[in-house]
């Protein structure tokens, strides 16, 4: 198709394939942080509109998810007599699924754009990595100090 100049014109784009009733309504997502109660965090319609105490249980539940993360990501202690190295490695990479599907929770109520929700996910994070790091020096002092 040339136009009076020979230029080649750009053809007309192709008609949608959908008609008005067959788009589904697709509610618009935050995409910028924001503070309020009103959030879906994790599922569909959770923690609701309006209801403070859900949004402080959904709270609980991002912190209580990012400590777990953090208690998970240090390995078991095996003792090497009378553990054989392939249910070792089960274990293992049984308590690396654990702790990867636990951070991705966490990622995802992050990617709610609430700013509660990542306080109270980086405050778990920092929470769980004091837990255990504690936890590590106080066996160390006592392994020092000796009974």
């Amino acid at each position: 198709m040339a136009n009076d100049s020979g230029n080649m014109s750009m053809p007309m784009p192709m008609p949608s394939p959908y008609n008005n009733q067959s788009i589904m309504y697709m509610p618009m997502m935050q995409m910028s942080f924001f503070w309020g109660k009103d959030v879906e965090v994790l599922f569909s319609g959770w923690p609701g509109s309006g209801r403070l105490g859900m949004y402080i249980l959904a709270l609980a539940v991002v912190f209580l998810l990012a400590v777990a993360a953090e208690v998970f990501s240090v390995p078991p202690n095996f003792k090497p007599r009378g553990v054989r190295p392939a249910a070792a490695a089960a274990v293992l990479a049984a308590v690396y699924g654990v702790r990867m599907t636990l951070a991705y929770f966490v990622m995802l109520a992050v990617m709610s754009f609430n700013v509660g929700v990542l306080v109270v996910a980086v405050a778990g994070h920092v929470a769980g990595s004091f837990a255990v790091k504690y936890r590590a020096l106080a066996a160390v002092a006592r392994a020092v100090d000796g009974p």
